[in-house]
């Protein structure tokens, strides 16, 4: 599957949810800002994660009763109607995509399609962490795990339980070394690392930052982590874990 596929895949869906439940895209008004640092996730114990070094910034979208978000290195402010971000170039623009993403995430929520579709906050990452240790136990045995994308309090997690290599693409991740793994260059040793593999755990923020494309046909058990994928993974079928509900 190519990105035009994938976001015009993506579009097609929700407009066919919307004419469902008899919601127009062009009344449907989508408000949507980046958060501060505080406000996506809270006070964690660890200072380590994208959202508190600058790397990345949540953005959080709004429909009703419904709210989404999207972490994502390319920020937006916006209020208007869906069909304005629907008629944007998502596939190319990626403050578009953004937007795009976190609406998605917003409607799904309203639609009760999805869950959760916010970030977790305080010490929920850490909880959550020490679930997605036992959930790998339960349904994997001890595999070597491929991460793709650096979620510290999840990478230290499961490195103290498994073999694991971390994939990223922010440069200052690039070479660092954590808790006894390094994070390796996820442009350049993407391929490498995922035939280590038994299985892959892969940030959903790869559909805002244009490369989910290259784990839709992982010849591997692949899952996908956090909230940015929470509303295109039913629509698009894929397994997402997410203990943000039980922390």
């Amino acid at each position: 599957m190519t990105n035009h596929e994938l976001y015009g895949t993506l579009k097609e869906k929700l407009v066919q949810l919307l004419q469902e439940n008899d919601l127009a895209a062009e009344t449907v008004t989508i408000v949507a800002r980046g958060l501060t640092p505080t406000e996506a996730i809270g006070h964690p114990t660890r200072k380590d994660y994208p959202i508190l070094t600058g790397s990345e910034v949540m953005l959080m979208a709004s429909f009703l009763d419904g709210k989404g978000q999207a972490f994502t290195d390319a920020p937006a402010q916006f209020s208007g109607s869906l069909q304005e971000i629907l008629n944007g170039d998502v596939e190319n623009d990626p403050h578009i995509r953004a937007m795009f993403v976190a609406a998605l995430n917003a409607v799904m929520d309203h639609l009760k399609l999805a869950s959760p579709t916010v970030h977790c906050k305080n010490d929920g990452p850490e909880q959550c962490a020490s679930h997605v240790v036992k959930w790998v136990a339960e349904h994997y045995g001890t595999p070597k795990i491929a991460m793709v994308g650096y979620q510290p309090a999840m990478a230290a997690a499961l490195a103290a339980h498994y073999p694991v290599k971390v994939l990223d693409l922010d440069p200052k991740n690039i070479g660092t070394t954590h808790d006894g793994f390094q994070v390796l260059n996820g442009a350049t040793q993407q391929k490498e690392t995922i035939a280590w593999a038994d299985l892959v755990l892969c940030t959903g923020s790869t559909l805002c930052n244009g490369t989910l494309v290259d784990f839709l046909d992982v010849d591997k058990p692949i899952a996908f982590f956090g909230t940015t994928l929470s509303g295109a993974a039913p629509l698009l079928g894929l397994k997402r874990v997410c203990f943000a509900d039980q922390v």
